[in-house]
């Protein structure tokens, strides 16, 4: 690939970027003109789509305002945008860290949890992924982390609780939930004292979207107290109306001590991250230093994009969207199952849908997919369909039957 720009996730002899020009709504084209319905959300973070007005005219006004400050510094659309944010946040998060991205975010939670209660030990499940920093590898689980181990120490690995195929041979209906007391079997034998913080996605994103037992949270909730153990639920890819609900949490009713959040937080209009944080910990940091932060934390013009894409999810009602529209999608999904053999299972929520492959043909689906001018997120056995909330009733039927085309070409 000529030129001095070096792409990630590829060596630079096979990178092929698309020459992006320009987007609107679930739809994105290159240079030539060539159109492309979007059914990743770029990286799943597009949920409100491409150029949106709202948020395109939040940040102009705020270029116009005020276009640089330090972290240490308050400023009007920090303040606004932490006031919107909370009335959008789970129950009992009111306290906003602001990071760059979901990968620092974590690193940022964890390491707030570590001070808050005097630990350093942090559980985390296995098939997780929560970024590509050095720190957030290390609390992931994932093909990306190998080149990278040893990771930082301290991080103890617990099995997820995929109920589709369940570690231990159960079903949902007939099982005393053994994911959650594996979980305490762990911080038992690693010490309760040592333990500072439980993370974990809510829901399972590029390893599989895959569902725990709808009591899963609750059940990890009890444990995390008897233990004086913070919960850390990681929404950066399911947050924002994603699983059609503000936040996949919501589906469980799990009441976390923090949740990290990014992707969808701009709609990928700006980059931005933020640590939600509870009582607990916010009274914490009343009397003691707060010891993490970067540069370019709580960024005037990602703020000023944090709070036009609130205004458009508020305006365009685009949880509500994402979930009528998922339902739909689903059950297009699952008839397609039937008629591709491929197609080993069918899991998703809102506008978040896991395909998984009877064999390791997501490579091939995603360039058939590619061919017939439909983006997708594609790896190993799994094809994920995350279009923008935006999308046309009529362009989601379209990009279903690309997707069949695609199938049935592999």
């Amino acid at each position: 690939m000529p030129g001095h720009s070096l792409f990630t996730w590829t060596s630079q002899r096979e990178a092929r970027p698309v020459r992006l020009a320009g987007g609107k709504g679930a739809w994105f084209h290159d240079e030539e003109g060539t159109r492309y319905l979007d059914f990743g959300s770029v990286v799943f973070n597009a949920n409100a789509g491409h150029n949106h007005p709202a948020i395109l005219d939040a940040m102009r006004r705020q270029l116009d305002e005020l276009a640089v400050a330090g972290p240490w510094m308050t400023t009007r659309v920090r303040e606004d945008a932490s006031r919107a944010l909370a009335a959008s946040a789970p129950a009992g998060l009111t306290r906003f860290l602001f990071t760059l991205g979901g990968a620092d975010a974590n690193e940022h939670a964890v390491k707030m949890a570590c001070q808050a209660t005097g630990r350093r030990k942090v559980v985390c499940r296995t098939g997780s992924y929560h970024g590509a920093t050095w720190g957030a590898l290390s609390f992931s689980d994932d093909p990306r982390t190998r080149p990278f181990h040893p990771a930082l120490p301290g991080v103890v690995r617990v099995e997820e609780p995929a109920c589709h195929r369940c570690p231990w041979s159960t079903s949902p209906d007939r099982c005393d939930r053994p994911c959650a007391a594996h979980v305490e079997e762990a911080i038992e034998r690693e010490g309760p004292g040592q333990v500072a913080a439980v993370l974990m996605e809510t829901l399972a994103g590029i390893n599989g979207g895959y569902f725990p037992p709808a009591d899963y949270y609750a059940r990890l909730r009890r444990i995390c107290d008897r233990h004086g153990i913070l919960l850390i639920l990681d929404e950066v890819l399911t947050g924002f109306g994603r699983t059609g609900a503000w936040f996949a949490l919501d589906h469980y009713g799990a009441r976390p001590d923090m949740v990290t959040l990014g992707k969808g937080i701009t709609s990928g209009h700006a980059p931005l991250g933020a640590v939600a944080v509870g009582e607990r910990v916010a009274r914490h940091f009343e009397d003691h230093e707060l010891m993490t932060g970067l540069t370019a934390t709580a960024h005037p013009v990602s703020l000023a994009a944090a709070l036009g894409n609130l205004q458009a999810m508020r305006q365009d009602d685009l949880v509500g969207r994402s979930r009528r529209l998922g339902a739909r999608l689903l059950e297009s999904l699952r008839e397609l199952a039937l008629r591709r053999p491929i197609v080993a299972d069918v899991r998703g929520a809102g506008l978040f849908a896991c395909l998984e492959l009877s064999r390791p043909a997501a490579a091939q689906v995603k360039a058939a997919a590619w061919q017939r001018r439909l983006s997708l997120p594609a790896r190993g056995r799994l094809v994920f369909v995350a279009p923008p909330l935006v999308i046309e009733d009529q362009d989601l039927t379209a990009g279903i039957g690309l997707l069949d085309a695609a199938l049935g070409s592999v």
